[in-house]
């Protein structure tokens, strides 16, 4: 399990051949304990549970980089290693 990014104490985290649970493209977060997977396309907490701010400020990372965050899903889901996506600012 790639991580992508890391910003204000979120790891951002792709699964390889990560298909089997549910085919929408998505990501994985961590932030104290919590966990959730993440839509990329329209930012839906698909499982987990995870604290308001840092959900926004996910969602808004995945907007800004929903590009980059396709190419590397494509990649993970190809077995091949994701790039390292910037962190929000």
């Amino acid at each position: 399990m790639p991580t992508i990014s890391m910003f204000f104490g979120i790891l951002v985290t792709i699964y390889y051949e990560d298909t089997g649970r549910h085919n929408t493209p998505h990501i994985h977060v961590r932030y104290q304990g919590k966990k959730a997977s993440i839509s990329i396309a329209d930012g839906i907490v698909l499982a987990g549970d995870f604290p308001a701010k840092q959900l926004r400020m996910v969602l808004a990372w995945i907007e800004i980089h929903q590009d980059e965050l396709m190419a590397d899903w494509e990649l993970a889901v190809a077995g091949e290693e994701p790039f390292r996506i910037e962190p929000l600012r």
